[in-house]
C-alpha cells in the first residue's frame, strides 16, 4: 500500500511539472508575439546608430535645486553659461538650459554639445578648472543643489541636429529606460518614425547614452503650448505606420518618464 502511494505521489508529480513546462512554454511563445528579436550584432551600436559626419558629443545635466533658492540659481547660471557658450576658446555649445515645469519639481536641465568629441569635452573641462568665474559658479551653485547627475549622449543620425529656435516654445523631454540589447531595434523603428512626426516641425533632438544610465534614450520636442502638444500628438495616430511604432517599440521599455520644460532668459532655445 505504500508503494503505491509513492507511485501514485510520483505520478502526479510528473504530471505537474510538465503541466508546469507546457505553460512555461505556451507562456514564452505568447509573448514572442509582443517582444520582437535583436540579431546578434558586431558592431557596437553607437557605431551603428550615431552620425558618421560630425563628431558631435553631448552631456545633459540634471540639477535638483533646493525650492527656496531656484531663482537665485537661475540668475547665477544667466550670468556664467552664457559666456562659455560664447567664448570661441572652448569647443562647447550650450544647447538650451531651462526648468522643469511639469515633471520632476525645483529641477534644471542643462544640454551641452562638444564638437569634436571626447577630446573636446577633456579640453573644455580641462580649462574650465582654471576659469575663476567658473570655479566661483560651482562653490556657489553647491550650496543652492539637493542633488545632480549627468549623462554623455550620441545624437540618432536620423534625426535633426538641434539649432536654436525662435520662441515662445515649451519643450518636452521624454526619457525612456530601453530593456539592454534593443536600441538597435528601436533605433529602426524610429528611423522612420521621425518622418511621421516632423509634420509640424516639433521634432528638436534625439540621443542615446553612452556614459551615466545607460540604454537610455531622449527625445525633446518642441510646442507652442500644452494644447499645440496634445494636437500635434493625436494627429501622428491619423498618420500611416505610428500604430505600428508604438506597438512595436512599446515593449522594449522598462521604464519612461516625461518632463515638460520651460526655457531659462539665457537659453539659445526660447
Amino acid at each position: 500500500m505504500h508503494k503505491c502511494a509513492c507511485v501514485y505521489e510520483n505520478i502526479i508529480c510528473l504530471y505537474s511539472e510538465r503541466n508546469n513546462l507546457s505553460g512555461f512554454r505556451e507562456d514564452s511563445w505568447f509573448k514572442s508575439l509582443f517582444v520582437r528579436k535583436v540579431d546578434p550584432r558586431k558592431d557596437a551600436h553607437s557605431h551603428l546608430l550615431a552620425k558618421k559626419e560630425d563628431n558631435n558629443l553631448y552631456k545633459i545635466q540634471f540639477h535638483n535645486v533646493k525650492p527656496e533658492c531656484l531663482d537665485a540659481y537661475n540668475e547665477l547660471c544667466e550670468g556664467v553659461l552664457p559666456s562659455i557658450h560664447a567664448d570661441p576658446e572652448y569647443p562647447c555649445e550650450l544647447v538650451g538650459t531651462w526648468n522643469t515645469w511639469y515633471g520632476e519639481q525645483d529641477q534644471a536641465v542643462h544640454l551641452w554639445r562638444y564638437r569634436g568629441g571626447y577630446p573636446a569635452l577633456t579640453e573644455v573641462m580641462n580649462k574650465l578648472r582654471q576659469n575663476k568665474e567658473f570655479m566661483d559658479y560651482r562653490r556657489e551653485r553647491g550650496k543652492m543643489l539637493l542633488s545632480r547627475r549627468n549623462q554623455l549622449l550620441l545624437e540618432f543620425s536620423f534625426w535633426n541636429e538641434p539649432v536654436p529656435r525662435s520662441g515662445p516654445n515649451i519643450y518636452e523631454l521624454r526619457s525612456y529606460q530601453l530593456r539592454p540589447g534593443t536600441m538597435i531595434e528601436w533605433g529602426n523603428y524610429w528611423a522612420r518614425a521621425i518622418e511621421i512626426r516632423q509634420q509640424n516641425q516639433e521634432a528638436v533632438g534625439g540621443f542615446f547614452s553612452q556614459i551615466g544610465s545607460l540604454y537610455t534614450v531622449h527625445h525633446l520636442w518642441a510646442y507652442k503650448d500644452l494644447q499645440s502638444r496634445e494636437d500635434t500628438r493625436n494627429a501622428a495616430w491619423q498618420r500611416d505606420g505610428w500604430d505600428e511604432v508604438v506597438y512595436y517599440t512599446v515593449p522594449l521599455i522598462q521604464h519612461m518618464e516625461s518632463r515638460i520644460m520651460i526655457p531659462m532668459k539665457s537659453s539659445p532655445t526660447k
